[in-house]
């Protein structure tokens, strides 16, 4: 059965390579590229794993993060965080939001497939 992943990220490009990569991989993917309709959309969705970019517009990666996790219907949800800005004690602040993996860009392929099975 396939496992429902929600995408935000405001990167096309980005978008597009992480939907085919996950569509590739047997999954049903819902991809968002505002941050401020995720809470919205994985109510109604139900992801099983939410893929989110920590520097998004309108709403940090981190407040999502914080957010998803405060939500009852969503607190359960493992988050993935994909940043192009890693800084010193970055991996540390997303982790400490909630997430349980991260992974700078530009992404490995296999890296970021390996994080999303070990995820799933």
């Amino acid at each position: 059965m396939a496992k429902r992943v929600l995408v935000v990220e405001d990167n096309e490009l980005n978008l597009k390579l992480f939907c085919d990569l996950l569509r590739a991989h047997g999954h049903a993917v819902l991809a968002c590229r505002d941050g401020r309709d995720v809470l919205a959309q994985a109510r109604d969705f139900l992801p099983d794993l939410v893929i989110t970019d920590i520097h998004l517009p309108h709403v940090s990666g981190l407040d999502l993060i914080v957010s998803l996790k405060a939500d009852a219907s969503l607190s359960m949800v493992p988050i993935m965080a994909v940043t192009a800005y890693a800084g010193h004690g970055d991996e540390e602040r997303i982790r400490a939001a909630g997430a349980q993996a991260y992974v700078s860009k530009p992404i490995s392929v296999l890296r970021f497939i390996e994080q999303v099975n070990a995820l799933l």
